[in-house]
C-alpha cells in the first residue's frame, strides 16, 4: 500500500452483484440456474466480508425496476430469495450477524415480508457484521419516501437538509459506503443507495457474478487501499501539479 493509501479496511462495502443470467445463458442453462447459483455467492461474500473485518455487508438482490423482468422469472426469484432467508436463519443467528432489509414490502409475497421483519427483530441484538439486503429496493425509491416523512412532519427547510432526510431512510444507522463493487463489467450504480454512496470509491470488474470469488473480492479491497478519499478536499502537496 502506498503513503497516500487507506490504513484500514473499508468499513462498509457495497454489492451490485451483476451476471446471473449471462453466466448461465452462456451455458446453455436456463436464467433462474443463474440466479440459484449466484445466491450461494451471496452466502459467501457474507464469510468473506467477516474474514477481511468489513462491518457492514450491502447486497442488492432486487430492484424496484426488476418487476418488468419475465413473470416466471420474477416469481422464480421470490421463491429464490424466500428459501435463502429461511435456511440461513440459524447461520445468521450463530455467527453474530445483523440482518437489515432495504425496500418497501409493496408487491414481495407476504410471507417472505414476514421473514424479513422476522430475521431484523430477531438479529436485532447481534453485535457483529451487519448485512443488508435491498429487496424491492431503488435509491430513488427510498429518497422519495424519506422525504415523504419529512414533509409530513416537520417543516420543508428542514426537509431540504441531509441529516433530517437521512434519520427517514429506510435504515437511518447506515454508514456511508466506502467501497462499491459491481461485477459482470456494468459501469453505473443501477440506483443502487444513491444518497449513501455519495463519496464511495468504485470498483468494477468483468467477472460475472457467479464466478465472484473471495480472490477478486479481496483484490477489491486491496484496490481501495491504494486510493485517497479527499471527500472534496484538494490533494495532498506531493500530488499536487
Amino acid at each position: 500500500m502506498n503513503a497516500t493509501g487507506n490504513a484500514k479496511p473499508p468499513s462498509h462495502v457495497a454489492i451490485i452483484p451483476d451476471g446471473n443470467g449471462r453466466w448461465a445463458l452462456r451455458r446453455g442453462l436456463p436464467r433462474m440456474i443463474g440466479h440459484r447459483a449466484g445466491a450461494k455467492v451471496v452466502a459467501r461474500a457474507v464469510q468473506w466480508a467477516k474474514r477481511a473485518g468489513i462491518s457492514s455487508l450491502s447486497i442488492f438482490c432486487f430492484s424496484t425496476e426488476n418487476w418488468s423482468r419475465p413473470a416466471d422469472e420474477v416469481s422464480g426469484l421470490m421463491r429464490l430469495f424466500d428459501l435463502m432467508l429461511r435456511r440461513n436463519f440459524r447461520r445468521l443467528l450463530r455467527e453474530n450477524v445483523r440482518l437489515r432489509w432495504l425496500g418497501k414490502a409493496d408487491g414481495l409475497p407476504k410471507t417472505m415480508v414476514e421473514t424479513l421483519r422476522s430475521l431484523e427483530e430477531q438479529t436485532a441484538d447481534r453485535s457483529g457484521l451487519q448485512l443488508f439486503l435491498a429487496i424491492n429496493y431503488s435509491g430513488r425509491d427510498e429518497a422519495v419516501r424519506a422525504a415523504a416523512k419529512c414533509y409530513g412532519g416537520i417543516s420543508v427547510s428542514a426537509a431540504a437538509d441531509w441529516n433530517q432526510m437521512a434519520k427517514r431512510l429506510d435504515c437511518p444507522d447506515m454508514a456511508d459506503v466506502d467501497l462499491l463493487i459491481r461485477t459482470s463489467g456494468e459501469m453505473r450504480l443501477s440506483n443502487f443507495l444513491l444518497l449513501q454512496s455519495a463519496y464511495a470509491e468504485l470498483y468494477f470488474t468483468d467477472c460475472l457474478w457467479p464466478d465472484f470469488d473471495e480472490k477478486e473480492f479481496l483484490r477489491a479491497i486491496a484496490t481501495y487501499g491504494q486510493r485517497q478519499r479527499r471527500f472534496g478536499a484538494t490533494a495532498p502537496p506531493d500530488e499536487q501539479h
